[in-house]
Parts: C-alpha cells; sequence; structure tokens
C-alpha cells in the first residue's frame, strides 16, 4: 500500500488518530498515538521519534533518540478504541537512518533477505498454532513475606462443587478433557466466534477455532499462513485481539505456557515452508512423508541448532514448565511424519504438493515472532547450506509413541534444554548460524543473553510457595 493510499485510507474512514507500533525484544508491543491531523506524507519518510532508553535492552540514555519507521503495509483499522483509529507497525531506526541492529521487527526482514540472497528460495512461510486459556479471574503477588497465584475459570475441573453459580451447572471440563466438546461442556464457542470475527474484520484469514486439551478454558484459533514477517505482524495482532476481546467479555485471556499444574500447556506450533517463486520445495512424492531431500536438511538444521534456538523460541522460565514429558509436549529431539510426540512432525493428512510443511512443535507463545521465526529460518537455511542429514545424526524418524519407549530405548534421543539457563548456555556455544548475513549480531545475542539470564536468575532466588510444603517442617 502506498503512503497515499495510508493518506486516502484516513479520510475515507473518518479516521481520527494514527497509532504507531512498534516490538521489544520480549515480544511486546509499544505505541505513540498522534492525531490524524498531524500525519501527512512526510511523517511516513521521516518517522515518529520516541525515547529508545525506556526501553528494556534498547539504548542507554545518552543515546535514547530512535525512530519509528512507518510500515504502509502494516496497518489496520484499532477494533477496540473510542475514537477511529489507524494502527500501524514500524520499524525501528537510529537517528542517522539505520536500521537498528537489536529491532525485532528488522532482524525477521534482514532473514527473509538472506534467504533470497542465498538462492535457496525466494520466500518462506510460517503459520503458527498458538494456543492460550481464557480465565475468569487471575491473581497474584511475589513479595518479601509472600508469594501466591491464583487462577479460575467456570469450566474448571476444580469447580465442580462451587456454589457460587447460584447451582453448580456442571458440565465442567476434565483434565485433559477439554479437545473439541460441544456445549454445554465448552462454555467459549461464542467468545471465540467473536475474536474470529474482529480478526477477519481486522484484515487476518481465519481457518478455525476450537477448544484445547486442558481444563478451564484452553483455546486455539488458526489463521492463514503468509511470509515471515507478516506472519509475525499477523501474531501481534491476533494477540492483541484476543487479550482484548476476553477483557470485552469480562475475561481475561493468556498465552502463558504453562499457567496450570497438572494438565496440559500452551504451545505454538509453527509450520513452515519454502517456496521458489509458486513452486514448493518441500515436496518430493513418494519420499518419507513426501519430504523432499532440501526439507530433510532443513529439519536437520532445526534439530542440529535446537537447544541454541530454543533459548529465542521458548524464552521464558515457565517455558520449561511445558516442557516436561506427558503432557503432548514435544520433548524429544526427533523428528517424524504425523507423530505429535516428536519436536519436528511433518502433516502428511490432506497436504497437497504446496501445502507440504513441517512444524516445530516445541516453540510457545512468549516467543517474540520476529526473533524466533527469524531464528527458525536461519538454523533451516544452515542445515540446507550444510546438507545436514537428521537421519545420520539419529534424529529419526521415529514413528512411534517416543514417550512409550523403553528407558534403554530412549538413551539416544536428544531431549529439549531442561532450563532457561541451559538453553542460553547453548545459545552462548552455537550462535553463528544466527549472525549468517549479519541477520542478528554477536552484540544482539550477548545482551539477548543479559536478559533472560536476569529473568532466570529472579526466578531462581525467589522461595517458591511449594517449598514450605517440601521443607518447613524440617
Amino acid at each position: 500500500m502506498s503512503v497515499q493510499n495510508v493518506l486516502n485510507k484516513i479520510a475515507e474512514n473518518n479516521i481520527q488518530f494514527v497509532d504507531f507500533r512498534f516490538v521489544d525484544l520480549a515480544g511486546r508491543a509499544h505505541h505513540i498515538t498522534l492525531p490524524s491531523t498531524e500525519v501527512d506524507a512526510e511523517t511516513f519518510v521521516n518517522g515518529v521519534a520516541f525515547d529508545g532508553s525506556s526501553i528494556e535492552g534498547f539504548r542507554g540514555i545518552e543515546q535514547s533518540d530512535m525512530v519509528m519507521m512507518p510500515d504502509t503495509e502494516s496497518v489496520f483499522i484499532d477494533p477496540f478504541t473510542d475514537h477511529p483509529t489507524l494502527n500501524v507497525m514500524c520499524n525501528i531506526h537510529t537517528p542517522d537512518g539505520e536500521r537498528y541492529d537489536r529491532d525485532p521487527r528488522s532482524i525477521a526482514q534482514k532473514a527473509e533477505e538472506l534467504l533470497q540472497k542465498s538462492g535457496v528460495g525466494t520466500s518462506a512461510f510460517f503459520a503458527p498454532e498458538s494456543e492460550f486459556f481464557i480465565f475468569d479471574d487471575v491473581r497474584y503477588e511475589s513479595g518479601m513475606n509472600k508469594s501466591y497465584y491464583e487462577v479460575d475459570s467456570e469450566e474448571a475441573a476444580w469447580n465442580t462443587g462451587r456454589k457460587e453459580e447460584g447451582g453448580n451447572l456442571g458440565f465442567k471440563v476434565g483434565v485433559k478433557g477439554g479437545y473439541v466438546p460441544v456445549a454445554p461442556t465448552d462454555t467459549q464457542q461464542d467468545i471465540r466466534s467473536e475474536m474470529v470475527r474482529v480478526m477477519q474484520e481486522a484484515g487476518l484469514r481465519v481457518e478455525r477455532h476450537h477448544h484445547e486439551v486442558a481444563t478451564a478454558g484452553q483455546a486455539e484459533i488458526n489463521f492463514r499462513f503468509s511470509t515471515l514477517t507478516k506472519t509475525a505482524d499477523n501474531l501481534m495482532l491476533y494477540k492483541y485481539i484476543v487479550h482484548n476481546v476476553a477483557r470485552q467479555y469480562g475475561k481475561v485471556a493468556t498465552f502463558m505456557p504453562k499457567p496450570l499444574f497438572g494438565d496440559n500447556g500452551s504451545g505454538m506450533h509453527v509450520h513452515m515452508s519454502i517456496f521458489n517463486g509458486d513452486e514448493p520445495l518441500f515436496y518430493d512424492k513418494g519420499a518419507y512423508a513426501n519430504l523432499s531431500p532440501l526439507a530433510m536438511n532443513y529439519i536437520g538444521g532445526i534439530l542440529y541448532h535446537a537447544p541454541a534456538l530454543i533459548a529465542l523460541t521458548n524464552p521464558s522460565t515457565n517455558s520449561f514448565k511445558r516442557l516436561v514429558p506427558g503432557y503432548e509436549a514435544p520433548v524429544n529431539l526427533v523428528f517424524s511424519k504425523g507423530n505429535r510426540s516428536a519436536a519436528v512432525r511433518i502433516p502428511i493428512a490432506a497436504v497437497t504438493p504446496k501445502g507440504c510443511r513441517i512444524e516445530f512443535r516445541t516453540p510457545d507463545s512468549t516467543a517474540n515472532p520476529y526473533l524466533s521465526f527469524a531464528a527458525m529460518l536461519l538454523a533451516g537455511l544452515d542445515g540446507i547450506k550444510r546438507k545436514i542429514d537428521p537421519t545420520a545424526l539419529g534424529y529419526g524418524p521415529f514413528d512411534t509413541n517416543i514417550y512409550e519407549l523403553s528407558d534403554e530405548e530412549k538413551k539416544e534421543i536428544r531431549s529439549v534444554p531442561g532450563t532457561l539457563d541451559e538453553a542460553l548456555d547453548a545459545l552462548e556455544a552455537d550462535y553463528e548460524f544466527l549472525t549468517e548475513g549479519g541477520v542478528f549480531t554477536a552484540d544482539f545475542i550477548e545482551n539477548y543473553v543479559a536478559i533472560k539470564r536476569n529473568e532466570a536468575k529472579a526466578v531462581a532466588t525467589r522461595i517458591h510457595p511449594h517449598e514450605y510444603s517440601l521443607y518447613f517442617g524440617c
């Protein structure tokens, strides 16, 4: 969309405000709003200034001036503001006009540029399945003398005896009993449908929605695949709509990977493929799962670099509460067709040549989508460049339920890192694939690791409530 088309959209829709947005290292959006009367063609040339020193991981106060450069291809009308508002995603530039090398969105774009320069293909397509919970109430506190959390849901298994409903209406969702039931067990059909309606109005192509496995309101909405940066933009829009529609219904949505003990967590399974023009490069009819040698090398790169990759795709301490056996979590660094216990699954049901893809099941939605998608692409490209054979390295295929293998059979299967610190150790030891073509910089990695180490330390040094159960009577 040209600048003039954006200005026309502002005029035609009586837009009163234009909201300029960027994304920080953690994957959270920030915004500055201008009256539409202050927005003209020069705004899209000169950008919008902001204070980078107030954003964690960006710049010190002595170099705080930064600029948001609007991307005219990313505009949408905000569905939640009382005053007509047009939202625009932005890249971050330095005052001298250079792309800021810690800007997640610019990193995603540089990864796409590297793909095109590599000669492998022209486009990488991504489709995340970002699961979430819808709760009725959430409370938490962490202080010197107390620490607790409590969430509640009218659907929850623990509420079969609750009286506050004015007479318990039953039909609660059992632990691991929430996969696609109909009403009245599924109480959230309408709120998910409203989320879909708003997404469609905002420009997302939504394919389906349903209740997910866990009790207490776990949900999934799937939107159509697109190119790397566009999909990351779409995921930011998706999360924005989920959070705000939930709020309109008097509920709260969270993409936290493991908000409940003892039931399935929320993942972000990411489907990927590479095309050269209109030609799909992952398809080879008759081969294992109809995958081409190039696709197998891509899988090899993902699994070879997975321990380091997970520092970007699962970048929270809570991520590793989900990555434990027994809750459909893909903790095994292997590949398989149709097998959801593997880190990399190749979908085989109703797949066409253009729909042939791989699914990396380990990530979750605490990941910054721009950084994590870029890192996945770079790991896959490194596998293609080095012709990494996942079978030769013992990554599979494993077409049995890995959770049911004996301990002896599991010995040769690599597992994901057990903690955020372990993943960060792996990233520090293996990040050259990320700096290929200058997509990520060593400075970015060092800065990112330092921030995440602080998060891990903040959790590790605090007293956990369960420690009182274990140790208070010693």
